[in-house]
C-alpha cells in the first residue's frame, strides 16, 4: 500500500439518515424547488433542484464553496462575476468559491437546474442583506 491509498473497512450498516429522501421530504414551501443538506444524510455534498418559471432566478449571492450547475431542461442565463453565459440541457457551469453569482430563466418554459453545492450545508450570503 502507498501512502495515497485510504483502505476502508466496509459495512453492512447503514448510518442514520442513508438512504432515499422522498421528493416531497425536500420541497421549499409550496413551489417545485427541493433542497438537499447533505449533513442530513450523511453527504459530502448538498443541491438545490430548481424548477422556475420564465423570469424566475435566485438573486445574486456568493458561497464559500464551488457550486455546480446541471441545465437538465430550458434556457438559464448564469451570471458570474463580470460574465453572463447562457446554458441549456445537457450544459454544466461552476462557478469558483466567493464569486458573486446568479442564474434567470431567460427561456420560454420551465428552467430545471441542478445546483450542487460542493459542502454537506449550505452557505449563502445574499448580496441584498446589507
Amino acid at each position: 500500500m502507498n501512502a495515497a491509498e485510504i483502505t476502508l473497512t466496509p459495512t453492512t450498516t447503514t448510518p442514520d439518515g442513508a438512504g432515499i429522501v422522498p421528493a416531497d421530504a425536500l420541497r421549499i414551501g409550496t413551489g417545485r424547488t427541493r433542497r438537499f443538506v447533505g449533513l442530513d444524510h450523511g453527504a459530502g455534498i448538498s443541491y438545490f433542484f430548481v424548477d422556475n418559471e420564465p423570469g424566475e432566478g435566485p438573486g445574486l449571492h456568493w458561497h464559500p464553496y464551488s457550486e455546480t450547475w446541471v441545465v437538465l431542461e430550458g434556457t438559464a442565463e448564469i451570471t458570474m462575476g463580470d460574465r453572463r453565459l447562457v446554458a441549456g440541457p445537457g450544459d454544466t457551469a461552476t462557478v469558483p468559491a466567493g464569486v458573486w453569482h446568479r442564474f434567470e430563466n431567460v427561456g420560454d418554459g420551465r428552467l430545471k437546474v441542478l445546483c450542487i453545492h460542493a459542502s454537506p450545508v449550505i452557505v449563502q450570503t445574499w448580496a441584498d442583506e446589507g
